[in-house]
């Protein structure tokens, strides 16, 4: 179970030392006594993996006399310290230095870094495995749903079941694979699509999983088992006469970092806009 250390000491970007405040009991970010805690705040034009030792990469004040850049990642030298075949030692043995916890509130993530002895602030994290696994995304250009049905082409009747389906392949509905390696550390993303909301351009929105079911001509007057819609009102007062709509795909992206025994999940989305023209059944007398 996670608790506060009972005496906890804050190492500044400057190198100052300040006691951080003791608690009364519950939950904590620190486990067991006596956990050094570094923060440090880093400039944008720092180059990644430069020593802190040499150059913290904090900001001056300004003039005027504002304050710095608050920090954005915090430090924690693990207690005790991984196992010496451990990747967070990066190569390195405990008498250059030592295993850090790095937690970055900005990005969420938390990972692991060396840092060597001396170090006042140590070098800014250069790996958010999750930034890595939505690089290996970008790669697959994802792409909103083939809208199969309705037809760009079709005719629709009011009051008559309109079958919804898309057509699957890779980019559009998945599964797809890919690396990306950053920092030695090779990341694998995988997505697919979980569920798909279609706008009927009518008011009407409906979610759906799967990617619904392909109507054929035997199926006649029949509804779609899994995603139909009927429209009630013609196209008459609709713009050129058609209804717009649109269909978003929601992918779900799975990543794994094993050199970090890190993993995660996290959703994008791909829209595709669609028409549909939508009639009056005309009666001759």
């Amino acid at each position: 179970m996670l608790r506060r250390a009972a005496a906890t000491t804050v190492v500044l970007a400057g190198g100052a030392l300040a006691p951080t405040a003791h608690a009364d009991g519950g939950g904590g970010v620190c486990e067991g006594a006596g956990m050094d805690l570094t923060v440090c705040a880093f400039d944008d034009t720092t180059t990644p993996g430069s020593s802190g030792a040499a150059d913290t990469g904090t900001k001056p004040a300004r003039a005027g006399g504002k304050k710095p850049t608050p920090p954005p990642c915090i430090y924690t030298k693990l207690n005790p310290q991984p196992p010496k075949n451990n990747l967070g030692w990066e190569g390195h043995t405990a008498k250059k230095g030592a295993v850090h916890q790095v937690n970055c509130p900005d990005s969420g993530r938390v990972g692991v870094t060396f840092v060597p002895n001396g170090t006042a602030c140590p070098a800014a994290p250069t790996i958010d495995p999750e930034l890595v696994a939505r690089r290996a995304v970008d790669s697959l250009r994802l792409v909103g749903p083939k809208v199969a049905g309705p037809r760009a082409a079709g005719r629709y009747v009011v009051g008559m079941p309109m079958w919804m389906w898309v057509t699957r392949s890779t980019s559009s509905y998945g599964p797809a694979s890919a690396k990306a390696t950053a920092g030695g550390v090779t990341v694998t993303a995988t997505a697919h699509v979980s569920t798909s909301r279609w706008d009927m351009g009518d008011g009407t929105t409906l979610t759906c999983n799967g990617p619904g079911t392909p109507y054929s001509a035997e199926r006649g007057e029949s509804l779609s088992p899994d995603r139909g819609h009927r429209y009630v009102r013609s196209v008459a007062d609709q713009p050129d006469g058609r209804y717009k709509g649109a269909a978003t795909a929601t992918w779900t992206v799975t990543w794994t970092a094993p050199a970090l025994n890190d993993g995660g999940e996290f959703t994008e989305t791909r829209q595709t806009a669609f028409t549909a023209a939508v009639g009056e059944v005309q009666v001759l007398d």
